[in-house]
């Protein structure tokens, strides 16, 4: 039951549902390797031992003992199994009912109401339990990962079922009833073994993940044909109306509405359920749903026995299910069965409808097998459930009853009560056998209005699936088509709706698809730079640890189709061999030049950051605005809630974001700090990753690196302290040579010292220069103008860095606009005392002139790379 909603509802990873299951040992000796997923079938000891620790003795044991030995090992083997199964009684309680109402509900609608199908709903019934039987021995003994697998009949195949119905009978004549329900019987089971070797194939041949990328918005809108169909069908089955005599016309409406007998009988069916989705959006509990319809039946004979009501009146009424539903066995629908009386013309006119319910069986396991997964944290194989589902189907075609399904929600219900073992699976078989071999009987006494409350809840939901809850998560596009899918099955029928959601994909995937490739650049993070001067060690230091940083530029619009190369390229980087060689600490996701983002695609995402998190991998996404389509799309995911993803407007913020990680990340492991770091850009106060640097291959990476580069930066001995600006020369040049106090001290007479407060302009593109700055403390902005349509550029410059030097040697104008972003304490070396410095201390003067050249030009090259990777 409602296991088509997962289809629609976004799905967060949940560790309720796997409270009661025991995972697997880590098997994982790195601090880098923690899995997704965890495992939660269960994983039982056995003894082979009586728990004795002397020896046993060698020789020939008698009969007595030999007996004994087997049953005291047959006692403790049963253990296990005897606690399993006591502890899940619970849930086994639990998916009975919910067996019940599903059967109850779904099972008497299989068959169209009306004509030579009339008073066919105990063996509707009948047939649902047998594949809800057959579906759960199959899943609970190994066939599914899931150890407390759900299976029951699909119950979107009603409307199908009824157009094959209806079009055999049509085909054939009424007058020919037996050859009519022939026909339909095989037909029915021709479906369960078509879709199961569908199944079979599509998990065999490993094609399961192509179906999950099916467009999302085109299933959606079947869905909610399917609601609408359950929304009608649960007005006829109230009010007793033929599905043939119903129609969107004035005259169904007169029946319906202006008629007080039919509306007093489908009117509190539907209270009934409007008033269960009041209560279960303000009380959620697993347990409400049971209850409700528990309840129902309860009142209903309370205020039947206090009336002193005739249940033959109430049935006559329509109140009570007719007599003539419930008569036959349990196994009264193997008599249908005549091969003899076959009509094969008939049969094979239904088959396009056949191909369509195919078509709509077969995107449910790819889409609800990753949904359960991850509601119950759980690494499942989507091919292994395909496989599964095969199996299920293929054997109920041959005992003739009807398809089945892994069903999300009565799975998730199952294991939140402690069904998450294969005892507990097969405890839910036993008992819906039971229920199987009581009969039809009981169905005579159920109250119409439960059973069209149910269908009236199913259908209500569906509808607000397709409808409300895709409203802003889907394009405007999207949802025109989901409604258009709607109305083509409600006005026309359901193979006309399917047929037209396929048109409208192929439409989509033709004009998307011929967009360009989504990867523009893939490189590795040491060929690419932020526009901040750092001092010479910290930029040796990121050049050597940046190989950790990963970057991929998309472009074009993003969807079903594009998006599968993206998520493959991703999956690349991760795999074991590319891992072993260069393990990446950061993915960054630059978006700047896609244009939208599809909801297949957002949700492709969101697989990516899971596979990410597994790895410790942090997803930095850059390049767009979060109220842009692109923001909105990836947004209505629920990607920017998840853990290990970072936002940047800007690919250059989310490259010096990085860089700052590493850098902050190399001075928290060391106990002291030879001179106090300043980080420009956001600030954050913790770093996105953690562990041991002794088992973290990449930590000990930045450990080594930050060893080889910054550690050499070293500042005056302390028993030789030293006055600024020579901590600052030393932080800026000791890179490139060495940096003596006794060579340099003549040169601090000629820099002044400034305290520049937040804001102040140093000095403004295009004027003469004045000196160059040597950078203590604070932080400086350049911003180079560009003529139009060129976007400005940022330059950031942090203390141990040198502005304007440049501009100062070659006396031409300044080439960008300096501003104070930090308050800042800077050493000014004006052009005058430049050309005192050349004329008293020439040797000197050379020296430092050719040191400022270095830096120079090494910022010059950081500067250019950055301009050549910002796009």
């Amino acid at each position: 039951m409602w296991g088509s909603l997962s289809v629609v509802r976004e799905q967060s990873v949940t560790s309720e549902g796997a409270s009661h299951a025991r995972e697997e040992p880590d098997r994982e000796t790195s601090d880098e390797n923690v899995p997704l997923l965890s495992d939660l079938e269960a994983n039982h000891q056995t003894y082979h031992t009586n728990g004795d620790s002397r020896p046993e003795a060698v020789g020939k044991r008698s009969a007595r003992g030999a007996v004994k030995d087997f049953t005291v090992r047959i006692a403790r083997e049963s253990a296990p199994v005897a606690k399993d199964a006591l502890r899940s009684i619970p849930a086994a309680i639990l998916g009975t009912l919910l067996n019940i109402l599903d059967g109850v509900s779904y099972g008497m609608i299989i068959f169209p109401a009306t004509g030579v199908f009339e008073h066919l709903g105990g063996v509707g019934v009948s047939m649902f339990f047998v594949s809800a039987i057959v579906s759960q021995l199959i899943y609970s003994a190994g066939a599914s990962g899931f150890a407390g697998a759900n299976g029951s009949m699909m119950i979107e195949v009603v409307p199908f079922f009824h157009l094959i119905a209806n079009g055999i009978a049509e085909e054939i004549g009424e007058e020919n009833p037996r050859a009519v329900m022939a026909t339909t019987m095989v037909a029915f089971a021709f479906s369960s073994i078509l879709t199961g070797l569908t199944f079979f194939l599509l998990g065999a041949l490993r094609l399961g993940t192509l179906i999950g990328f099916f467009p999302r918005h085109i299933l959606v809108g079947c869905i909610g044909g399917v609601g609408v169909f359950l929304v009608i069908t649960g007005l006829t089955v109230s009010t007793r109306m033929s599905d043939d005599d119903f129609s969107l016309s004035l005259e169904t409406f007169k029946y319906l509405v202006l008629n007080v007998g039919n509306l007093v009988l489908w009117l509190p069916a539907f209270g009934l359920a409007v008033l269960l989705r009041f209560i279960t959006h303000k009380w959620d509990h697993q347990l409400i749903f049971p209850i409700y319809f528990c309840i129902i039946p309860a009142v209903f004979y309370i205020v039947v026995a206090a009336a002193r009501i005739n249940l033959g009146d109430l049935r006559e009424a329509g109140w009570l299910f007719d007599n003539g539903t419930s008569r036959e066995p349990w196994w009264y629908f193997y008599t249908l069965f005549d091969f003899g009386a076959m009509n094969w013309g008939a049969f094979w006119s239904v088959m396009p409808t056949q191909l369509a319910l195919l078509f709509f069986n077969i995107l449910h396991p790819p889409l609800n097998v990753p949904a359960l997964a991850v509601s119950l944290n759980h690494d499942a194989n989507t091919d292994k459930e395909l496989v599964a589902h095969g199996y299920s189907n293929l054997l109920a075609g041959l005992i003739g009853t009807v398809p089945n399904y892994l069903v999300y929600v009565n799975t998730l219900l199952f294991y939140r009560v402690g069904g998450d073992t294969r005892v507990s699976g097969f405890m839910l078989a036993g008992a819906t056998t039971l229920l199987l071999l009581v009969g039809t009987g009981p169905i005579a006494f159920i109250p119409v209005m439960v059973v069209g409350a149910l269908i009236f809840v199913l259908g209500i939901d569906l509808v607000k699936e397709a409808l409300w809850d895709t409203r802003h998560r889907v394009s405007r596009m999207e949802y025109i088509t989901i409604i258009s899918i709607m109305i083509v099955m409600t006005v026309w029928d359901f193979v006309t709706g399917v047929l037209f959601g396929i048109i409208v994909s192929c439409f989509f995937f033709v004009v998307q698809s011929s967009q360009r490739q989504s990867i523009r650049a893939l490189y590795s993070g040491d060929s690419v730079v932020s526009t901040v001067r750092r001092p010479g060690a910290h930029r040796a230091y990121l050049r050597d640890v940046s190989k950790q940083t990963t970057v991929m530029r998309l472009q074009g619009f993003l969807f079903f189709g594009t998006i599968t190369h993206v998520e493959d390229a991703i999956r690349a980087l991760l795999d074991e061999p590319a891992w072993q060689r260069t393990p990446i600490r950061f993915l960054v996701l630059d978006l700047a030049l896609v244009a939208g983002v599809d909801m297949s695609a957002a949700e492709a995402f969101v697989r990516v950051q899971r596979l990410l998190a597994s790895k410790r991998v942090v997803l930095v996404l850059c390049g767009f605005q979060v109220d842009s389509g692109v923001g909105r799309a990836l947004s209505n995911v629920g990607l920017f809630e998840m853990a290990g993803v970072e936002l940047f407007e800007t690919f250059s913020g989310a490259i010096e974001w990085t860089e700052n990680t590493y850098l902050r990340a190399w001075f928290t492991t060391q106990k002291t700090e030879v001179l106090p770091v300043t980080l420009p850009g956001r600030q954050d106060d913790a770093i996105p990753f953690y562990g041991s640097v002794i088992d973290s291959p990449r930590r000990a990476a930045l450990v080594g690196a930050g060893w080889r580069t910054i550690a050499r930066d070293h500042s005056p001995p302390d028993d030789l302290p030293a006055p600024e600006p020579f901590n600052t020369l030393v932080r800026a040049f000791s890179p490139y040579e060495q940096i003596d106090q006794e060579t340099f001290a003549p040169l601090i007479p000629y820099l002044k010292r400034m305290s520049v407060p937040e804001s102040t302009v140093i000095w403004e593109q295009d004027q003469p220069p004045d000196g160059l700055y040597i950078v203590e403390s604070g932080i400086l902005r350049a911003t180079y103008n560009f003529a139009d349509p060129t976007p400005p550029m940022i330059e950031t410059m942090v203390p141990g860095t040198i502005a304007g030097e440049l501009s100062t040697l070659s006396g031409l104008e300044r080439n960008a606009t300096c501003v104070v972003e930090r308050s800042a304490v800077l050493w000014k070396l004006s052009n005058e005392n430049l050309a005192r410095l050349e004329q008293e201390q020439p040797e000197l003067a050379r020296v430092f002139t050719r040191l400022i050249l270095k830096v120079a030009k090494l910022d010059y090259d950081m500067l250019i790379t950055a301009l050549a990777t910002r796009q």
